[in-house]
């Protein structure tokens, strides 16, 4: 299997959340199918299909959070010596050359990107553009809407 890059903090998010389904989650569903099975017939038993139901989805995200992280390169931006480019796990402002809107992102890896908290996965095409450049560089990417600008503002590696 080919290693999957994560950062310390998405790392330790997951495996929070790993802890949390197996801990707390696991547990309360189980509970809920007993209840449901005490209740008799099964056939026609709602509560006992959505419990069910729930069960598979938290057993598949286990599954999927263990071979992520049983497989994850677990990188730490503080101690990458990137002589002042953008890389993997580093916090890059960059600015939007048209509108002058200025907005700041982490390059991450795929399982931990989310967007509405400002987590770019590496091979998003804004990530793609932004890999190697330094503060100052400008960067064009193809966005829906057409061809973008940014310039980089500033690299950190937090």
């Amino acid at each position: 299997m080919t290693t999957i890059p994560l950062t310390v903090r998405g790392a330790e998010r997951l495996q929070a959340e790993l802890h949390r389904l197996k801990h707390v989650e696991r547990p309360s569903v189980i509970n809920a199918i007993a209840e449901a099975r005490a209740q008799g017939d099964l056939s026609e038993n709602a509560e006992y299909d959505a419990a069910r139901e729930k069960q598979g989805f938290i057993e598949a995200r286990i599954s999927e959070l263990d071979g992520t992280l049983s497989n994850a390169q677990i990188i730490d931006p503080a101690t990458i010596d990137a002589d002042g480019r953008a890389v993997f796990g580093a916090t890059v402002e960059i600015e939007d050359l048209e509108s002058g809107d200025k907005v700041t992102y982490q390059i991450v890896g795929d399982a931990e990107a989310d967007i509405k908290s400002n987590l770019i996965s590496v091979s998003s095409p804004v990530a793609r553009s932004l890999i190697g450049k330094y503060e100052g560089d400008v960067v064009q990417v193809k966005a829906p809407s057409g061809l973008r600008e940014y310039e980089v503002i500033s690299i950190k590696y937090l």
